[in-house]
């Protein structure tokens, strides 16, 4: 009996994320189908992508960029879209069965509602969609029925370790982190760091915007938030674990004491694919980890004082309501602007406060909120600069 392949749609499939997906489609072609790819503004290898996997839609989100799509694979037959709204409405197509959501930042969050109302689940490696606006992201999917799948290693892991134990109450999960290019520096060595030593991570191939907030451990700050929505944790429940050599992936503690944890080599494949196949764990030719090659794991506390922007993630994620929205917004200007040269590397953290301390609090925010709320903090941000 055939059976019925899973059709995938890919919101990002350029980026890094994406196109590892894509190679994992390439090994279990006779489980998966690409329905849908879109891209940000890679025209060029979008085009590549489509010519190889022919998906039903394509969406190029900068439109400008649509014509030389369009002339590229209309004789194809696949229909091409572009503009932020056609990606919005493209994850509602019926065809749809998983959404790979690789999206990077805020961007990532009206797609995500549009697809959980759609009755869609959904693979998620876009993390800031639950920083922003985790308890809608929550209450929307309870509402609907669908699940979430997380990519991120970490979230992965710790999801890998809660099959089978959902009737057994989790006293706390451990997040490790590898500490980043800069694990053991001081502040005032990181005061003169240029982005081209930020970009170089010691363990994991990533894009730029997760590369630069794993040196200023932000990206493990977002990963608490996103691991309080995903898992129903307390802050107190979170403890991250600097673990340089990024062979636990992450851990979770029980009411017994007992600890699961998830191992292997770095490599986002495996998460991909869990996620991708979930139930099932598919047979892959990944890397396999081998004890012997790695004699000692070592763990310890991240420094706090040094790299702030992980504290400042626990304060946003305990004050709740519109917190982790203007953290998120104010980091993503941050980035963006420490990657253009207009900001040191350590004055990320206090445009981040500037803005958590200036944009209006609201305890309970609507979707309209965080819109406003993510708008109103760039501005700010710009400003700031």
């Amino acid at each position: 009996m055939e059976v019925k392949k899973k059709q995938i749609a890919i919101l990002g499939s350029t980026g890094s994320i994406g196109t590892q997906a894509l190679e994992v489609i390439s090994e279990h072609s006779d489980l998966f189908e690409v329905e849908v790819l879109t891209a940000n503004s890679n025209w060029e290898l979008l085009i590549v992508q489509a010519k190889k996997f022919r998906p039903n839609v394509v969406v190029i989100a900068d439109q400008d960029n649509y014509g030389k799509v369009n002339a590229a694979l209309f004789d194809l037959g696949i229909k091409v879209y572009a503009g932020q709204d056609a990606l919005a409405e493209v994850v509602e197509m019926e065809s749809i069965d998983l959404l790979l959501t690789a999206l990077v930042g805020y961007a990532g969050l009206k797609p995500t509602i549009r697809a959980i109302k759609a009755g869609k689940n959904i693979a998620l490696a876009n993390k800031e969609t639950l920083v922003a606006a985790g308890g809608l992201i929550s209450k929307l999917c309870k509402e609907y029925g669908t699940s979430i799948y997380p990519v991120d290693s970490e979230h992965s892991a710790l999801f890998q370790c809660l099959v089978g134990e959902q009737n057994n109450a989790i006293e706390k999960i451990y997040l490790t982190a590898s500490g980043g290019p800069f694990r053991g520096w001081k502040k005032g060595a990181l005061s003169a760091i240029k982005k081209e030593q930020a970009l170089k991570h010691p363990n994991w191939d990533m894009g730029a915007k997760i590369t630069i907030d794993s040196a200023t451990l932000m990206n493990k700050g977002l990963e608490v938030i996103e691991a309080k929505w995903l898992f129903d944790l307390k802050a107190e429940q979170i403890e991250v674990v600097v673990h340089p050599q990024s062979i636990i992936h992450s851990a979770v503690q029980f009411e017994d004491g007992s600890i699961k944890a998830q191992l292997g080599i770095p490599d986002m494949k495996l998460p991909i694919q869990y996620a991708l196949g979930f139930p099932k764990r598919l047979p892959n030719t990944f890397e396999r980890f081998n004890f012997i090659d790695y004699p000692n794991l070592t763990f310890e506390k991240p420094d706090l004082e040094t790299f702030r922007n992980l504290q400042l993630a626990y304060s946003a994620m305990e004050k709740g309501g519109n917190m982790p929205c203007i953290l998120n917004a104010a980091n993503e200007i941050a980035v963006a602007a420490f990657l253009k040269d207009k900001i040191g590397f350590l004055n990320m953290s206090d445009l981040i406060v500037n803005c958590m301390e200036k944009i209006t609090f609201v305890s309970q925010p609507t979707l309209a909120d965080y819109v406003a709320t993510d708008e109103a903090t760039r501005i700010l941000a710009n400003k700031l600069l």
